[in-house]
Order: structure tokens, then C-alpha cells, then sequence
């Protein structure tokens, strides 16, 4: 229900502001100020989603929560697409999300409102592998995986004579 309104409402809201802000500035100049906030916008979300997604990649590096710089992320993707939508209102939002404590304080809100039921991270079996939290440490280097081979180098040299390479060894492939 909720989304069905932000769907009538939000092009209501813009046209009415087309229709004032074009009545008191002129045409042009609204139409300015609507490519102006999409390329400062485009900007803007290039420069900040770097910032972010060096967060990301540094908080996964880290092994700690990434679940900031993912819903910063997020909000700025958002941003972005609310710059590129012509209106006065989608560009106040989109730059008001682009406003790092602006963005501290909704993923605060949201943070307070939303539940998060679970959350894991992937994990390797080797001889490097870290326990997830909870679990009791093994002494054993991970899975074991028991099996039989047969050399069929040696097989085929029974069935075929060896043949002379035809051009010489790459470097690729010189051992």
C-alpha cells in the first residue's frame, strides 16, 4: 500500500514543483537547475561510492561487519538514482543522502527498526581454516579425501611410440 502511494504521490509532488518553481524562474532556468543537479549528482555518487566500496572491501578484508558501508552503499545507489530522476524532489532526497551524517543517521533508524535474524560468512576447510564463532577448534587439518590413482603416462608410452615434438617448447611450457 505504501509503495502504491509513493507512486502516485511522488510525480504529484514534482509536477506541482515544476509548475511553481517554473512560474516564479522561468523554463530555462528550471531546466538548468535540473541538469546541473544530475551531473554535480552523477558526481558526487562516483566520488562517494569509491569511498564506500573501499569500506566494504576494507571491512571484509578485516573480517568485521560490513553491514555500515553495504547500507551506505545502498543509500548512495539510491541517491544516484533519485539525482537522475528530473524533479526537485528527487534531487533534495538524492542530495541529502549524499550528506555522510545524513546517512549515519538513516542507517541508525533503519538499524533500529530492522531485525536481522542471521548472518554468517562463508569459511575455507583447509589446513588455514578459523572455526566459526561458537565452534569448538579441531585438531585435524580439515576434510580428508581418500583416493587411488594409476600413472597413465606410463599406460599410453606402452600403447604409442613417443613423437617428436614438431616446433620447439614454449616458454610457457618449459619445465
Amino acid at each position: 500500500m505504501w509503495l502504491l502511494l509513493a507512486f502516485i504521490a511522488v510525480p504529484m509532488i514534482e509536477i506541482a514543483l515544476f509548475i511553481q518553481v517554473g512560474g516564479i524562474i522561468g523554463l530555462w532556468w528550471t531546466l538548468g537547475i535540473v541538469l546541473a543537479t544530475a551531473v554535480i549528482g552523477t558526481y558526487m555518487v562516483k566520488a562517494q561510492g569509491r569511498q564506500v566500496l573501499d569500506q566494504v572491501r576494507r571491512s571484509f578484508n578485516e573480517l568485521s561487519d560490513p553491514t555500515q558501508p553495504l547500507a551506505e552503499g545502498a543509500m548512495i545507489l539510491f541517491a544516484g538514482a533519485m539525482l537522475l530522476t528530473p524533479g526537485f524532489f528527487t534531487d533534495t532526497v538524492g542530495l541529502l543522502l549524499l550528506i555522510p551524517p545524513v546517512r549515519h543517521f538513516a542507517f541508525r533508524f533503519i538499524k533500529k527498526h530492522v531485525k536481522v535474524q542471521s548472518m554468517s560468512y562463508g569459511f575455507s576447510t583447509g589446513p588455514q581454516a578459523q572455526p566459526r564463532p561458537g565452534q569448538p577448534r579441531t585438531g585435524g587439518s580439515g576434510d580428508v579425501i581418500d583416493g587411488e590413482f594409476r600413472d597413465l603416462d606410463a599406460d599410453f608410452e606402452e600403447l604409442d611410440p613417443p613423437k617428436r615434438p614438431t616446433h620447439r617448447p614454449s616458454e610457457w611450457t618449459r619445465h
